[in-house]
């Protein structure tokens, strides 16, 4: 069979179909310019608010910072004198207090969670408790996914034992725990479980969970060995 032949456009016809191209593409334009020039001038307005409301947000960020390091330079000034029953210091700790609350109430993100740590660790020195423990776990949902979180709930569980809640202890423990490698401390945590099973005598949920310890973190040079110890003294 003769093979089919292969028609090529002349130049000019291509020169023809580009100049249609353009012109319906002008017309497009003069037909739409109003909506075109409305769609550019949110686009441009879009972009300046975001940057806007960038600049603002790292000015904020700045400045709570900037206040979060005074307000902790006054709790290390004062930290000394909070159990000595002064009563001019304890005017000045309370003050403290209220105005760290105030920067709670207005403020987000990491330095809202290192305010709460900051009330946690004057009411933990103060020894009331619950205070502490519900400061930690503020600090802890402040900081969500950051690595200050899980120290914060490891805190609240400290705070939490001190008030001989248990289970609330052993739950912070737990939500610490599931912070992966994010938390380095996990291995004291889940020795901790063990411990405080130990306390209110179950036996065998302490032993999980020191074999937990051991089957997650075998190698960890202080935990693993105490676990192995409390291990062989229950089963004895």
């Amino acid at each position: 069979m003769a093979e089919a032949a292969v028609v090529k456009k002349a130049p000019e016809t291509k020169r023809v179909e580009e100049v249609t191209i353009q012109e319906k593409l002008y017309e497009f334009i003069q037909k739409n310019r109003k909506l075109l020039l409305i769609a550019l001038i949110a686009l441009v307005a879009i972009l300046v608010g975001l940057i806007v409301a960038v600049t603002v947000r790292e000015r904020a960020q700045a400045a709570a910072f900037s206040q979060l390091d005074a307000l902790n330079r006054r709790y290390n000034e004062l930290r000394v004198f909070i159990n000595t029953g002064d009563i001019m210091q304890q005017a000045e700790i309370a003050i403290l207090l209220a105005e760290l609350s105030d920067f709670q109430s207005r403020t987000s993100g990491f330095p809202l969670a290192r305010a709460y740590a900051i009330s946690a660790s004057i009411h933990g020195e103060m020894e009331v408790w619950s205070l502490a423990e519900r400061a930690w776990s503020n600090a802890a949902r402040a900081a969500r996914r950051s690595y200050f979180a899980p120290i914060s709930l490891f805190n609240a569980a400290v705070a939490a034992e001190e008030q001989g809640n248990f289970d609330t202890a052993i739950s912070y423990y737990i939500q610490a725990i599931e912070f992966g490698d994010l938390f380095h401390f996990a291995p004291r945590a889940q020795f901790a479980i063990g411990r405080l099973e130990e306390e209110r005598n179950n036996i065998e949920a302490a032993l999980a969970a020191y074999r937990t310890l051991l089957a997650r973190w075998p190698f960890d040079p202080v935990w693993a060995n105490m676990a192995q110890n409390r291990i062989i003294m229950l089963a004895e």
